[in-house]
This record gives structure tokens, sequence and C-alpha cells, in this order.
């Protein structure tokens, strides 16, 4: 129950912060974000200290450890890829084509006889 009310509490500090933002529509700019951003932190601070924010943070950790583990493509390999694709795309479009011109021949020409 307490996480509950936490997690409620971390939106309502999340939702103060944007709605301090449209009330402080006559101050700076600068103000109006910093209202915002204080209502994020605010209610990061709180979830942080409920159980579903330490296991969201506990993923969070894990995602990261695991994107390290990722073996990225190098610029070589990226552009050949990317060439592929596009040569792949190109020779389906032609393809395409051809395919809807010999179907429109052989419908309007020659079954249905219109010129």
């Amino acid at each position: 129950m307490a996480d509950k009310l936490k997690f409620a509490l971390a939106l309502a500090l999340l939702v103060a912060g944007v709605v301090g933002f449209y009330l402080l529509s006559e101050q700076a700019l600068v103000l109006r974000v910093l209202s915002v951003l204080a209502g994020v932190a605010a209610g990061v601070a709180v979830a942080w200290f409920s159980e579903p924010g330490r296991r969201f943070v506990g993923f969070a950790r894990e995602a990261i450890t695991e994107t390290k583990k990722v073996v990225w493509p190098s610029r070589k390999e990226t552009v050949q890829t990317t060439g592929l694709v596009f040569a792949f795309v190109v020779v389906m479009a032609i393809f395409l084509w051809l395919t809807d011109k010999s179907l429109e021949w052989v419908l309007y020409d020659l079954v249905l006889g219109w010129k």
C-alpha cells in the first residue's frame, strides 16, 4: 500500500510541475522550464524509494550492461548493408512496375480490347 501511495505522490509531483509550467505563463520561460524540471526531479526522487522504482533502476542498470555487450557494426559494414537494401528496393520497384505494366497490357489490350 505504501508503494502505491509513493507512486501516486510521484505522479502528483510530476503533474504539479507541468501545471506549474502553465500557471507561470506570465513568467520567464526559464522559470516555467524549471517548474517542470523540479516536478520531474521530485517525482523521480519519491519514486526512487518505492519498490517498483528500485526494480526499475535495477532494470535500467541491467539494460545498460547488456547494451555495452552489443557488437556494433563498423562504418563499412553499415554502408554496405545500406547499399544492399537500396539496391534491393530498386530491383523490387522495377519488378513491380514491370508486373503492373504487363498486367495492364494483358487486361486492357488483350482481354478487354481497350486501346
